[in-house]
């Protein structure tokens, strides 16, 4: 991947401007919009209703580079490089540094794959250490006596989707790339067209050079209505907002916020960060496939009482009480056969239509890395790189045709130790 945030683009061989339409603005879909206007490209933006409506409104907003296997290393520095540097030059987004630790109870089987997860990860680079949980308790205000193993990442961190979706939007406009909100969209592309047609609210087509679609758990049923088959299932999740009941410095609004580290208890499949009222906590995975127009986008009551006892076993400053509930809401994310992404072109190589969809809940927090890939694999398969060419920006591992698209497959939680362990 290129490190370059702003290529000249006089430098591509076809001359010509091309035209490409990016369906869904979701934190993918913003920045690989943005991304391929700085690199030259005529970009228009739709999103069905606002920017972030979907899924990256709602995702947690927890950010860390902690995998073993290469690729997924990889992408997760590229982004994690690319927050903080938009904490410093993206206008109204703000990047908040925040250890991260991975902890796993007596008695899980996962306790013994941590240390090898780990000295994977730093084979990589990564911060991240095994740590003794008396000492990690020495450290954090944390609950640590059932732990087996805890391991924590130094190079994570936080912040909140919504404002990097409007950050980048305003970006992307900046970038003189065409917003196109309120806009559901059909696609034409199945060869018979010289381009591939998008045709929006008012149902007249128009042809462009690339269309990328980044519609997240829409990203099925739109490439499908085109013929095209993609093996991306949504599925539910839950997360919450709550207050503490003390042993921390008060918030904005007065109320008492949590000040530890972030938190994933792998045994119980939740996890914590902080949030300017308090905490933000999530689990409530479902993995069954949900309807993206039908599902419920409350949280459960089973959910909250799940979390909420996770958070008091957890958390010193949670206390017998339990947290202080706010809200507590459902989101989509999408899953695909073997856990990896799909990201590059689909359908007939004549379509020049791409996807970039199938996140397993780590969609967001890839989100500035995916863009740039997005971006540099669609400008380099129109000046003619082939998808399987040396050269291509484009992942092997995430080359949608390794699916046939209709295969049938369980939906497997995606924040595993199991998954970031790379098995």
């Amino acid at each position: 991947m290129s490190r370059d945030e702003s290529p000249d683009s006089a430098e591509r061989s076809a001359g010509a401007t091309p035209a490409v339409a990016v369906v869904g603005g979701g934190a993918v879909g913003v920045t690989a919009a943005a991304d391929l206007a700085a690199r030259g490209a005529d970009v228009t933006l739709y999103d069905r209703g606002d920017l972030g409506s979907g899924s990256s409104g709602r995702a947690a907003g927890v950010l860390y580079d902690a995998y073993a296997e290469d690729v997924d290393a990889a992408l997760a520095a590229r982004a994690m490089d690319r927050f903080r540097a938009f904490d410093r030059s993206l206008p109204g987004f703000s990047f908040t540094p925040c250890p991260y630790v991975i902890a796993v109870r007596e008695g899980d089987s996962d306790a013994e794959a941590v240390p090898a997860m780990v000295d994977r990860m730093r084979e990589h680079d990564r911060d991240v250490a095994v740590v003794d949980p008396a000492a990690l308790a020495e450290r954090f205000p944390l609950v640590t006596d059932d732990l087996a193993v805890a391991a924590v990442a130094e190079g994570a961190g936080w912040c909140d989707p919504a404002s990097y979706v409007a950050a980048m939007g305003e970006r992307a406009r900046r970038e003189g790339v065409a917003v196109e909100t309120d806009t559901p969209v059909s696609l034409a592309g199945d060869g018979t067209e010289p381009e591939p047609v998008v045709a929006g609210r008012s149902g007249d087509p128009r042809a462009f050079d690339a269309v990328v679609v980044a519609a997240g758990a829409h990203t099925a049923a739109l490439l499908g209505d085109a013929g095209i088959e993609v093996p991306v299932v949504p599925y539910r999740v839950q997360a919450l907002t709550a207050g503490v009941g003390g042993g921390g410095p008060e918030s904005a609004d007065g109320r008492t916020a949590y000040d530890g580290p972030m938190v994933y208890d792998a045994t119980a499949g939740a996890y914590v960060r902080p949030h300017p009222t308090g905490l933000l906590a999530g689990d409530g995975t479902e993995p069954v496939p949900a309807d993206p127009d039908g599902y419920d986008r409350t949280g459960d009551d089973w959910f909250v009482e799940s979390v909420s006892e996770t958070l008091r076993e957890r958390l010193d400053a949670v206390g017998s009480d339990g947290p202080d509930v706010e809200r507590a809401w459902a989101g989509l994310c999408t899953a695909t056969p073997d856990g990896d992404p799909l990201v590059g072109p689909v359908g007939d190589p004549a379509d020049r239509v791409f996807v970039a969809a199938g996140w397993q809940g780590h969609g967001f927090m890839r989100a500035p890395a995916i863009g740039e890939l997005v971006a540099e694999g669609v400008l380099a398969s129109l000046d003619g790189i082939d998808a399987g060419a040396p050269e291509s920006p484009w992942i092997d591992a995430f080359d949608p045709a390794r699916f046939d698209g209709d295969e049938a497959f369980e939906i497997a939680e995606g924040m595993s130790v199991e998954s970031r362990a790379g098995e």
